[in-house]
């Protein structure tokens, strides 16, 4: 009887509790299973066990199952033949918001998501970021076979942290693996030449279809995105990669509002990577680092008499360009450290840039631009 009233009590408290998502809080009733869930767990279990049975069973049903169809041209015999993919997702909210990444939707004509309960629907995309091959689809369904995922924070994850992921490899649905953060702070090549930075590192098994699906903590918070394997034949080989939370928590809420991220732009259209910092050839007329008075490349003409003739000569001077070294107080190396420290502002922020002009150190501040 006591044992009974206890599950009663527990139960209702759980119905107290929320989680937050992106649209604000809402009730999250998985939270209530996962407390009458752990109740009923006996000694037969674990502490380990428990732990992993909470987990999934609080999240399984947050998770969904992508299909994409998609055409390509068969450069024989020039038509487009169908093809098929395959991924996974989180809910994002009720309103039918779902996180996937862009690479499982990318170039899809159709796309479907089949959720905990075995219905499917028809999904639209609603915005992509394909430099942190991040995207979010809806679909119309109801609220109560919506239910979204809790997000966590990828900043304070460390290290030989156990992690647990969910997801559809080889279309076998909702399937959860465990395993440990092996690493930090990874880089991946990204698109137009670009990294991909802050990545997790995980041994969890993950392979083909396991892409869009969460990584969670032992909470049962999603801390990141599982995107990529490391591994020739495209099967699990014990190193598994994931978009940070935090990351996302920053792109989605654009993507939703409107369709893609609001960069911010600094106006320098070209540089060249020394190995003493970022030398700038080209700048954008009329933009924000002409204005602050930037200086790239110059053109000298000269003329030269030869007899009769007069001749025009045209060079490049280097000397006149000045030298990026650092942003914000950070030693800018690369083209993509510099790009970084621009893009994660928004239009409108200032940034103080370190630059080296004719063998002096000098600090410029730009305001930024909305890239075009």
């Amino acid at each position: 009887m006591n044992r009974t009233i206890s599950i009663v009590l527990l139960a209702i408290a759980a119905g107290l509790v929320s989680g937050w998502h992106f649209r604000g809080e809402r009730p999250h009733r998985q939270l209530q299973a996962q407390a009458v869930s752990q109740q009923l767990l006996g000694d037969e279990f674990s502490p380990e066990e428990k732990v992993n049975i909470r987990v999934y069973e609080s999240v399984n049903r947050s998770v969904v199952h992508i299909t994409t169809m998609s055409a390509r041209l068969d450069s024989f015999l020039l038509y487009e033949s169908p093809t098929e993919g395959a991924g996974s997702g989180s809910v994002i909210d009720q309103e039918g918001h779902i996180l996937t990444n862009y690479h499982v939707v990318a170039g899809a004509r159709e796309i479907r998501v089949r959720l905990f309960d075995g219905q499917e629907y028809a999904a639209g995309l609603v915005g992509k970021d394909p430099l942190n091959d991040i995207a979010v689809i809806k679909i119309d369904a109801p609220q109560e076979s919506l239910l979204p995922i809790r997000l966590g924070d990828s900043s304070n994850l460390r290290i030989g942290q156990k992690i647990h992921a969910i997801g559809n490899p080889f279309g076998l649905e909702r399937t959860y693996t465990v395993g440990i953060i092996s690493s930090l702070n990874r880089t991946l090549p990204a698109s137009d030449h670009r990294t991909l930075k802050s990545i997790i590192q995980v041994d969890a098994a993950l392979n083909q279809g396991n892409s869009g699906g969460p990584l969670l903590n032992s909470r049962g918070e999603l801390v990141g995105m599982n995107m990529a394997i490391a591994s020739r034949v495209g099967e699990n080989s014990g190193v598994g990669f994931a978009i940070p939370v935090n990351t996302i928590k920053r792109v989605v809420p654009q993507l939703i509002e409107s369709g893609k991220v609001i960069r911010a732009d600094i106006g320098i259209t070209r540089v060249y990577q020394t190995e003493k910092g970022l030398l700038i050839a080209t700048l954008a007329r009329g933009g924000p680092a002409e204005k602050a008075g930037l200086r790239g490349f110059r053109l000298v003409r000269t003329q030269q008499r030869r007899g009769p003739f007069v001749y025009e000569e045209t060079r490049v001077d280097q000397s006149y360009a000045d030298l990026i070294v650092g942003v914000n107080g950070k030693k800018t190396e690369t083209v993509d450290d510099f790009l970084t420290e621009i893009e994660i502002r928004r239009p409108g922020e200032k940034v103080r840039l370190r630059v080296i002009r004719e063998g002096k150190a000098i600090e410029m501040e730009v305001m930024l631009d909305q890239a075009r």
